[in-house]
């Protein structure tokens, strides 16, 4: 086993591993840029390292400084967490060289997932389901419009390098296609410096659904069971649950084996995710009840954001999995021995303002009050006094609710959604609150457009709302008129009569206007 770990990461997912280390009984190793001084993983850990200026291409990105780290320290393994070098080919072979060892899969397995035109030909090459489209990234506007022609409208373009929702471009009609495609390679070679996009049927309202494979360095592999992310924005996934509430045990069975023959095919090892699209049921002309289809997506070669979920439905910890992996250790259980139970439910809480197009709103916390109680785990990276930087993700932690059902799991979460008060900054508590009051969340009515559609619902009622104020105010003024006409009064700087400066003062008092007595 492992003496030292060194994290090569900051935040929340860089305290999870600090304390999956510690109880192993492994020191931990804290890196941290100019701005994250005072950050807590810091203070959490072991040693701590300076890695330089808060650009994450001179800190957290950047491989020699924290690979120096890494031997000034004597740490014998490396854990990237996610995001920044996670699902980087280059830093694991680095570490290789280096002879320290990456808490993750080989560089030759990242490479044949990173890029999703690769993945797409290894999953043709599998036999395993994927959405039609281009298994190569575009070459000229006339390939994609030949293209275009063959699976038909709308579709999607996607970036090959990269995750986040950057490169992405619903195209509903080919007068759209060249400005949506030109869009997709600047950002695309913006977000990951590669330009490559490829097409993809658009599958439209369909649920995101992924499944948590585990794989040793002997040659076992396994699924625990799928995570339901079809609440997005933005192509980001903002609340996640396990299990699926759409998803019954044989499709869970049909989904899991596609999922280890994916990642069998890339001879995988550690913890990874394979995503899918599900696309919804419905009758087919003879009024019969079609299958739901699913389709590979992408793998994700690391630990993922909502891995709690997983955790809490299966009763597995999968940092001290991915650690005893990479020591080399064989899976302590079998597919067979696996049950899920119970319902888990994941917010991540950012530092942005939902109702201002989800503006980042960094800043000092100047006020915490977190969450606890039944059923509530919190992964949270912030205290209060600390100043929450521009300079990365807005995440701050993530929130997590258990029940025995997923009804229990949404009325612990609701709990404690109401407890949780950050000061000082602006976050995203309330968009939950949104989410979970919405009934045909609470009915498991779910995909990859609910946000959207959400968001313009709570459009429309403010707008109904400001037009009701407005009427009110004509109302009101049309009345303070007729008092005013009614006493004889006509000038503009005229005295109010005593009445009508008590309905004013009312008014601006409770923002309604009542008869006074």
């Amino acid at each position: 086993m492992f003496k030292k770990i060194l994290i090569a990461n900051r935040g929340e997912i860089a305290l999870r591993i600090i304390r999956a280390c510690h109880e192993m009984g492994i020191a931990a190793v804290a890196v941290y840029s100019d701005v994250d001084r005072a950050s807590l993983h810091v203070r959490k850990a072991d040693e701590a390292y300076p890695i330089g200026s808060a650009a994450a291409s001179e800190s957290y990105l950047n491989i020699g400084k924290i690979l120096d780290a890494a031997r000034r320290s004597g740490a014998d393994a490396v854990h990237p967490g996610y995001g920044f070098l996670s699902e980087n080919p280059g830093f694991a072979l680095a570490c290789a060289e280096a002879r320290v060892k990456f808490i993750g899969p080989t560089a030759a397995s990242m490479q044949a997932m990173a890029s999703k035109t690769r993945a797409r030909q290894a999953m043709e090459k599998a036999g395993l389901p994927f959405v039609p489209g281009t298994l190569r990234g575009l070459e000229s506007l006339e390939q994609a419009q030949q293209v275009a022609a063959k699976i038909g409208y709308p579709l999607m373009l996607k970036a090959a390098a990269g995750g986040g929702g950057k490169g992405m471009r619903l195209v509903p009609s080919g007068d759209e296609l060249k400005s949506a495609l030109d869009a997709a390679r600047s950002e695309a070679q913006r977000a990951f410096g590669e330009g490559e996009v490829y097409i993809e049927k658009a599958i439209l309202n369909p649920r995101h659904i992924e499944m948590q494979i585990v794989a040793d360095e002997l040659g076992n592999t396994v699924y625990l069971g799928e995570r339901e992310c079809s609440i997005q924005r933005r192509h980001q996934k903002v609340l996640e649950e396990a299990p699926s509430p759409i998803v019954d045990p044989e499709l869970r069975r049909r989904m899991g084996e596609v999922a280890v023959r994916a990642a069998q095919s890339a001879s995988y090892t550690n913890a990874g995710t394979v995503e899918f699209l599900l696309d919804q049921p419905e009758n087919d002309r003879f009024g019969n009840h079609r299958p739901r289809n699913f389709y590979f997506l992408e793998m994700n070669t690391r630990l993922q954001v909502e891995h709690p979920v997983t955790e809490l439905v299966t009763g597995l910890d999968l940092v001290h999995l991915q650690i005893r992996i990479a020591a080399g250790e064989k899976l302590p259980f079998k597919q067979e021995d696996l049950t899920l139970r119970g319902h888990a439910m994941e917010c991540r809480i950012y530092a942005e303002d939902p109702d201002n197009h989800y503006f980042p709103s960094p800043g000092k916390i100047s006020l915490l009050q977190e969450p606890s109680g039944p059923g509530i785990r919190l992964d949270s990276g912030i205290y209060e006094g600390w100043s929450v930087p521009i300079d990365y993700d807005p995440l701050l932690a993530k929130l997590i609710a258990y029940g025995a059902d997923r009804d229990q799991a949404i009325s612990h979460l609701s709990r404690a959604l109401q407890e949780y008060f950050v000061g000082g900054i602006t976050t995203n508590i309330s968009l939950f609150q949104r989410i979970l009051s919405d009934e045909n969340f609470r009915a498991a009515r779910l995909d990859t457009g609910f946000l959207d559609r959400l968001w313009k619902q709570i459009e429309m009622r403010a707008a109904e709302r400001a037009e009701a104020t407005e009427a009110e105010v004509a109302a009101l003024a049309a009345g303070l008129f007729a008092a005013l006409g009614a006493n004889g009064v006509t000038g503009p700087n005229a005295a109010l009569p005593a009445s009508s400066a008590a309905e004013r003062s009312n008014w601006k008092r409770t923002g309604r206007r009542e008869a006074l007595h």
